[in-house]
């Protein structure tokens, strides 16, 4: 359970690891379940990049993965595990916004760098932990860019929201609406959505009597999938904006694939295409499959600890810390560099989606 975090004590791993024989640097990775296997083939090439680069003055990067299915408080246990027993020197999560709460936690007690590479609760940051970074934009910094071009750049005001009981989900609308309301803007039509409850054809009719011109959904992939082909069934023509969460390629089949292309509008940074191509065709080489958001996430994050390790030019988690505070990194999902938060600085913006990532320029 979470609480049992309270019993850590901050020197157990703190400092540098020059108890532990350094014959690889260890990094951890934690996903959400066995199934999220993208994330785990993103940081996989990362890793296997930078030992074909010489790793760290010779010595090998590893990569330990653990998987986080099981009774709540699982993540903490596997995040303990990671950092007193594997002793990795940083850790990398691809999982939901709890989990990544009580990772925080375990990185925090135990002094351990900790970037999250899928999740964007905002209040994950604004505990202002120095351990904490995030490589997706939060869901305020999301909110913040979907208010700007619904309502600022197409003068939209009828606005139609989605959402269910999902905990990304439900953050991620909570966050749009205090925006619209931060703004002074009318709440938008406020729709809960429950399959159980939901009666074939009565969403359509009450996005259409609603008079809205463009509709944003907050939803879980399988809740997310149902809606995306009943707008489509009903041919409602307008502009559907969503949050990165339903489209996480370990969910998305290729037949559910095609319903979003050109149709989906995200808020997100600018990818690089050159850098994205190169990645996806090395991903679909190794794997046989697309690279998607939570490849590509992932691929990032793990670049980024490894520059931040060799920067740091030591097993000392605090110095890698400081040297992840300090880092620009121009990766294959855009330029990253971090504010005095953590979080991920912009600029964000609308993009649409091709072959289930943001369109990118070049």
């Amino acid at each position: 359970m979470a609480g049992s975090l309270l019993v850590f004590t901050a020197s157990a791993g703190a400092g540098s690891l020059t108890d532990n024989p350094e014959k690889t640097v260890k990094i951890g990775l934690l996903i959400q379940d066995n199934k999220s296997v993208a994330a785990k083939q993103g940081a996989e090439i990362a890793v296997r990049r930078a030992n074909q680069n010489g790793g760290l003055n010779g010595i090998p990067f590893e990569l330990v993965i653990r998987s986080m299915e099981g009774p709540w408080g699982t993540g903490s246990k596997q995040a303990v595990d990671l950092i007193f027993n594997e002793k990795v020197w940083a850790l990398l999560g691809s999982h939901d916004g709890r989990n990544a709460h009580l990772v925080e936690q375990a990185a925090t007690k135990a002094i351990v760098p900790f970037i999250s590479v899928w999740a964007g609760d905002p209040t994950l940051s604004q505990a202002f932990v120095p351990w904490f970074f995030n490589c997706v934009p939060n869901d305020m910094q999301q909110a913040e860019t979907l208010f700007e071009e619904i309502c600022n750049k197409r003068n939209i005001s009828r606005i139609f929201t989605i959402y269910d009981e999902g905990y990304d989900s439900k953050t991620a609308f909570t966050n749009f609406l205090k925006k619209t309301r931060m703004k002074m803007k009318p709440d938008p039509v406020q729709y809960s959505y429950k399959e159980s409850e939901e009666k074939s054809g009565s969403l359509a009719d009450l996005i259409i009597k609603s008079g809205s011109e463009c509709i944003v959904i907050f939803c879980e992939h399988d809740n997310y999938i149902k809606i995306i082909s009943l707008l489509k069934q009903n041919k409602l023509d307008m502009p559907v904006f969503s949050s990165h969460y339903p489209l996480n390629e370990n969910l998305v089949s290729s037949g559910e694939s095609v319903l979003f292309d050109r149709d989906i509008l995200i808020a997100a940074p600018q990818w690089s295409g050159s850098g994205f191509r190169s990645f996806a065709d090395e991903y679909r080489k190794t794997y046989g499959s697309s690279a998607g958001m939570a490849a590509a996430y992932a691929f990032d994050g793990m670049n980024l600890l490894i520059q931040a390790i060799r920067n740091a030019g030591t097993s000392d988690r605090e110095q890698i810390q400081k040297s992840l505070e300090k880092i620009v990194y121009k990766g294959v999902t855009g330029t990253i560099r971090f504010d005095e938060m953590g979080n991920r600085e912009g600029p964000y913006i609308i993009s649409i989606l091709k072959n289930g990532v943001p369109e990118t320029a070049d």
